[in-house]
């Protein structure tokens, strides 16, 4: 690992203000539709898996000490125990696969997008396991059809978006 430069340490924080600004594009449901993770795939591929994951945990520390960063412009540990938290915690666990996989394979464009969709299956694991135990369900059809089959295609075109405009802004920047 590498020390952080000033310039590391203003991208972390731009890239988790931007994550609370994903946040708060959301559209209301059991689990919002939110462009959160957007954000956390933005960050990991535009600063790197060691960079973008320290971006996620700021994000998380912020909301969790009662920033409002998280869906519905809400924060504190009730948001992180509540039935999204581990939708939340999930993103942070997203980053650290998406780390691992750009240092054992590289970050060409095919591993990004593999990293991509295991990061996002890491997040729906963590997510759903956390919602099942919120609410005492042990029902995981019902589960995923609440918390995770409606987002799976809006995931994958965030994905594809990400994608597009890292590589482009990495040409640019």
């Amino acid at each position: 690992m590498s020390e952080l430069k000033t310039i590391d340490m203003v991208h972390i924080a731009l890239f988790a203000a931007l994550m609370a600004i994903c946040s708060w594009i959301s559209i209301p449901a059991t689990i919002p539709f939110t462009m959160q993770t957007f954000g956390v795939f933005m960050a990991v591929l535009m600063l790197g898996g060691y960079k973008g994951t320290l971006a996620i945990l700021v994000y998380i520390i912020l909301g969790a000490i009662g920033l409002p960063v998280f869906a519905g412009f809400s924060g504190g540990l009730s948001s992180l125990f509540g039935s999204a938290g581990g939708y939340i915690m999930g993103f942070l666990f997203s980053g650290l696969s998406m780390w691992m996989i750009e240092k054992w394979f590289g970050n060409s464009a095919i591993v990004q997008m593999i990293s991509m969709i295991v990061g996002l299956i890491v997040c729906y694991v963590f997510g759903t396991v956390w919602f099942m135990f919120v609410y005492g369900s042990s029902n995981i059809l019902l589960v995923l059809g609440w918390c995770v089959f409606p987002f799976i295609i809006p995931d994958l075109l965030k994905m594809a978006l990400v994608f597009v405009m890292s590589n482009r802004l990495k040409r640019i920047i």
